[in-house]
């Protein structure tokens, strides 16, 4: 019984009656907020084993950041990271969170391609790539599809086949040896299809950016449509960046 209410204490109630306004449970670090507070900022950036703080402007690049708290703990008065989970967006620069800003991150509605929403909005369905990911997006993906989450209900599934897959969902930093089957993998898939991001691996490359192991040409090839940020990216997150992008 102890053991039930220690983990309720640390995690909280764990039905998401309403997934669009629920804040995450537990222990989650969402949205960073910095403060306009005068700190060493290259001692600030220094910290970071992403690199994803630059200094001029100050700022964190949510596409690099782990989530790892590291800045916060270090440098409390300067960076807090909120509970808020929406953080998804279609557009790169958004990812970039920027001192003395709190503003949300949004999907920009005039950047989302047309047929999207026409053809997507009641139904999507997504054939996930793990390209090299270390099981972490993944797990969280299956978590989606729980009865707290339960991200069927809004008509996206994931397909065993590209076949029948409205786009790809990709994990993981792409490495070398991933490249050429997620080329097939998207190439399989009718048109119109779509490229979801999910997590900074995906994203940037994360802590493997650079790596010569890597091969992430794909994306210089094609249009990424969603970016969701996170290490790993919370359901929540996942869930309204995609309702979001179709609605």
């Amino acid at each position: 019984m102890f053991k039930s209410i220690k983990i309720f204490l640390s995690q909280g109630k764990q039905f998401i009656p309403d997934v669009r306004k629920a804040k995450a449970p537990g222990v989650f670090r969402g949205r960073p907020v910095i403060s306009t507070e005068s700190v060493d900022q290259q001692e600030f950036a220094s910290v970071c084993p992403s690199g994803a703080i630059a200094t001029t402007p100050v700022s964190i690049d949510l596409g690099k950041c782990l989530f790892c708290g590291e800045c916060e703990r270090c440098f409390p008065q300067k960076v807090h990271f909120t509970d808020d989970t929406h953080m998804a967006t279609n557009v790169r620069e958004r990812l970039i969170v920027r001192e003395g800003e709190d503003k949300p991150i949004e999907v920009d509605k005039n950047a989302v391609r047309p047929e999207i929403r026409r053809i997507f909005r009641n139904s999507l369905k997504l054939r996930q790539v793990s390209a090299g990911g270390d099981g972490s997006c993944e797990a969280e993906l299956n978590a989606t599809g729980n009865v707290q989450f339960d991200l069927g209900r809004f008509g996206v599934e994931f397909v065993a086949s590209p076949r029948h897959a409205d786009g790809v969902l990709i994990t993981g930093p792409i490495s070398s040896n991933m490249a050429g089957a997620l080329e097939l993998t998207y190439e399989a898939c009718p048109e119109p299809r779509i490229v979801v991001l999910d997590g900074t691996d995906a994203i940037s490359g994360g802590i493997y950016s650079g790596s010569p192991d890597l091969d992430r040409s794909f994306l210089d090839n094609h249009q990424v449509d969603l970016y969701i940020p996170g290490n790993p990216a919370h359901p929540l997150t996942v869930i309204n960046g995609i309702l979001d992008l179709t609605r």
